[in-house]
């Protein structure tokens, strides 16, 4: 369960990342805002799978309330799925 986690948190880290550093700049920048509809969609879905899967993970694994809410929190910053995947491997890999 925690391999689904960090493939579903790595993929959405590195979309949103693409949608910060490419996809926007690309959008406001040159106005091309097709990298951005493209891409914005595929990080939704992985957004959304993303928060569905650290949701039951900590259902399944116990955690506490706040490792779920910072799990949750960890999707809207930036690098935030893999300083979260760090943590929770460090934790619950032992």
């Amino acid at each position: 369960m925690l391999q689904w986690l960090t493939w579903i948190g790595y993929a959405e880290g590195i979309s949103f990342l693409l949608l910060l550093g490419i996809a926007m700049p690309l959008k406001y920048i040159w106005d091309m805002p097709q990298a951005v509809r493209y891409l914005g969609m595929a990080h939704g879905f992985l957004f959304m799978a993303y928060v569905y899967w650290v949701v039951m993970c900590g259902r399944n694994l116990a955690w506490s309330v706040k490792t779920i809410a910072a799990g949750i929190m960890a999707s809207v910053l930036p690098f935030g799925p893999f300083v979260f995947d760090k943590r929770i491997k460090a934790k619950y890999s032992a």
